[in-house]
């Protein structure tokens, strides 16, 4: 079943890989990004497509920071739990 699964997630990789080539293929014709002051720059569209994506998975990750800082002081600053909740009484039965 480990091996299935490890097969079937390959092949997704795979189809994704080869839906993302061919859209760069289809789509490699230059276009111009107009920036602020006059800079202009002009490059493939799937490299513009790629820029914003890396972009804004870049800006969602900054997002998260203070939620993620704010969870690990909260968790630093909880209690540890007792020990007693671990706790194993001897009995006569054997271990399988």
């Amino acid at each position: 079943m480990k091996r299935l699964t490890r097969y079937l997630g390959l092949a997704a990789k795979l189809v994704v890989f080869l839906l993302v080539l061919a859209f760069a293929l289809k789509n490699s014709h230059s276009v111009t990004f107009n920036s602020f002051l006059g800079y202009v720059w002009q490059a493939p569209l799937i490299v513009m497509l790629g820029l914003a994506f890396v972009l804004g998975a870049l800006t969602g990750v900054l997002a998260l920071l203070p939620t993620l800082f704010r969870m690990r002081r909260e968790l630093t600053r909880k209690p540890a739990p007792a020990e007693a909740d671990t706790l194993t009484l001897p009995t006569d039965m054997p271990v399988v």
